[in-house]
């Protein structure tokens, strides 16, 4: 469920971790239509076509919840669950990396501050896959 996309993760680079959730989404809307999908989940259909077409770099935008709303439909687990899942997955990682929020906000690419990646990784505002993929490999790399 996206934090687990990738089989092997040790060495992982962010591309990697959104190549693999690119293949996570892409295979969930196997066959599925675009339009039917957006109507369903409140997705928009250019995200879902992107999801779709396994689209890395429209990808690195999406948040997870609208990852998560494309993924519910395919696993039959709540859109909110997986979302949930997958921040715990990253606050637990956080422990075994030994790392804090300012730490992985000055370590990684996208422009968040400590706070920010707390509210993210909280739910509270906005987690994109790029931002979720820079989060996750900085783990991969610190984890012992």
């Amino acid at each position: 469920m996206l934090y687990d996309a990738l089989a092997d993760p040790d060495g992982a680079t962010p591309g990697d971790l959104l190549d693999s959730y690119a293949g996570e989404l892409a295979g969930a809307l196997d066959d599925a239509d675009p339009a039917a999908v957006a109507d369903e989940t409140g997705v928009d259909e250019s995200v879902v076509a992107a999801m779709a077409a396994g689209d890395t770099d429209a990808l690195a935008t999406v948040r997870l919840t609208d990852a998560a709303a494309v993924l519910e439909l395919h696993e039959g687990v709540p859109a909110d669950d997986i979302a949930y899942e997958v921040r715990d997955h990253l606050m637990m990682e956080m422990v075994t990396a030994i790392l804090d929020v300012d730490t992985i906000a000055a370590e990684i690419d996208a422009d968040l501050t400590g706070q920010e990646v707390q509210q993210a990784l909280e739910g509270r505002t906005r987690l994109t896959l790029g931002e979720l993929a820079d989060i996750q490999a900085l783990m991969i790399d610190r984890t012992p």
